[in-house]
């Protein structure tokens, strides 16, 4: 019986993991990346980005956090590469708002443990911090940070050391006429078949398929600072 044969479109945190859990269910699998996993211009590059599951009432993030944080684990134990370093986060309130009751809930509602702290509690707890104009303190401490772009390159080369291809191209919109897409040609001639086509591009989904996305994404600037202590 032939494999199914899949191309994902997009090397970061979606495009490269539903690439590897495709391999592992034995599909045949083409990840393409227009600059290659955890380069400059991606979403999910960085040298790190913060993991947490407070998101207030948003339950279905809390939920997919917490799936995130045990699915990572298991892929270190698995791999024997750190790239989770869950060293908890400390969340100040300027007013006890209900964004902290429900995050507290939502918490608890995943099996996710979380401290509520008094502010003369966190003072000798956090003694370098200054709690003078603030309502209520929480410390969630699965929280931490992973290794953005470190985790992208590895997730990628796990997608060819398991079997499937690896391929720095840029994808077009595809054409779309109401039929199934079965075909895709790169910008630079190579031509791509598959049984289906997963697009994870990202801020680029508007560009690729306007008429269907068009200004449902909405795309920030976020500017990155690094410290040294």
């Amino acid at each position: 019986m032939s494999r199914v044969r899949v191309v994902v479109i997009g090397a970061g945190a979606f495009g490269g993991w539903s690439a590897l859990e495709l391999v592992r269910r034995g599909a045949q699998v083409t990840l393409v990346d227009a600059w290659g996993p955890g380069h400059a211009r991606s979403s999910s590059g960085g040298e790190t980005r913060v993991i947490r599951a407070t998101y207030g009432s948003h339950v279905v993030y809390t939920r997919m956090a917490a799936r995130a944080l045990r699915l990572w684990r298991e892929h270190e134990r698995r791999s024997g590469v750190r790239l989770l370093y869950q060293t908890g986060a400390l969340w100040i309130f300027a007013d006890d708002t209900a964004f902290r009751a429900g995050s507290a809930a939502a918490l608890r509602s995943e099996g996710l443990p979380c401290e509520q702290l008094s502010t003369a509690e966190a003072g000798r707890r956090y003694p370098q911090v200054r709690f003078d104009d603030v309502q209520a303190v929480m410390v969630e401490p699965e929280a931490g940070y992973l290794l953005a772009r470190q985790a992208c390159e590895h997730v990628a080369a796990s997608v060819a050391l398991e079997g499937g291809e690896l391929l720095q191209g840029t994808a077009p919109a595809p054409l779309l006429p109401g039929n199934p897409l079965r075909r895709l040609e790169l910008l630079d001639g190579r031509v791509l078949e598959a049984d289906a086509f997963v697009f994870a591009c990202g801020p680029w989904l508007p560009a690729i398929f306007p008429d269907v996305i068009g200004q449902r994404i909405s795309i920030t600037r976020q500017e990155v600072y690094y410290f040294g202590t």
